[in-house]
């Protein structure tokens, strides 16, 4: 009598298990390492033209908040989807729109018009009303959006809060 199958012994038994870990350990590893290669292939896919309403809403000369519903919502996102920023109406159609987070560790700014000044209540960081770096950690100026006025409506490109990781516009 011949055998066709080879013997499981325990040797071949746990250098099997070992592969099987091994593998899973390699593909564990490689799907953080494939999201960062892959990642500049979908950056510009999280922005988009988001109206923040008519002109008549932002008086000339003035910071007001806005608020905005992030374009690429889920369902379960709730509130967290709607996103504040800052919006400067300079003269005619010239605006500054400010991200209401501070660029030392993200917390909310806050704009005093007594002051014309925006501080941060978690570190005391200050920017001026341009947007500029008055003191405090931040390590540079607000972050500002795009912006497009059309047809009488004030319209930001956003949908992603940036980063330092982005050029200084």
């Amino acid at each position: 009598m011949t055998q066709s199958a080879e013997k499981t012994t325990r040797r071949n038994f746990l250098f099997r298990i070992g592969i099987v870990i091994n593998v899973i350990a390699a593909a564990l590893f490689a799907i953080p390492i494939v999201g960062y290669v892959l990642s500049p292939a979908r950056r510009f896919t999280w922005l988009d033209w988001i109206a923040l309403g008519p002109l008549t809403g932002y008086p000339e000369n003035q910071t007001r908040l806005a608020e905005y519903i992030n374009p690429f919502k889920k369902s379960w996102d709730g509130a967290t989807a709607k996103i504040s920023c800052w919006v400067r109406r300079m003269e005619g159609d010239q605006f500054q729109v400010f991200a209401i987070n501070c660029t030392h560790l993200g917390c909310p700014v806050r704009w005093f018009a007594e002051s014309e000044l925006f501080m941060c209540p978690c570190h005391g960081g200050v920017f001026y009303s341009d947007g500029r770096h008055a003191s405090g950690p931040p390590p540079r100026r607000l972050y500002q959006y795009k912006y497009k006025v059309e047809a009488g409506q004030l319209w930001i490109y956003a949908g992603q809060l940036p980063t330092l990781g982005q050029p200084q516009a």
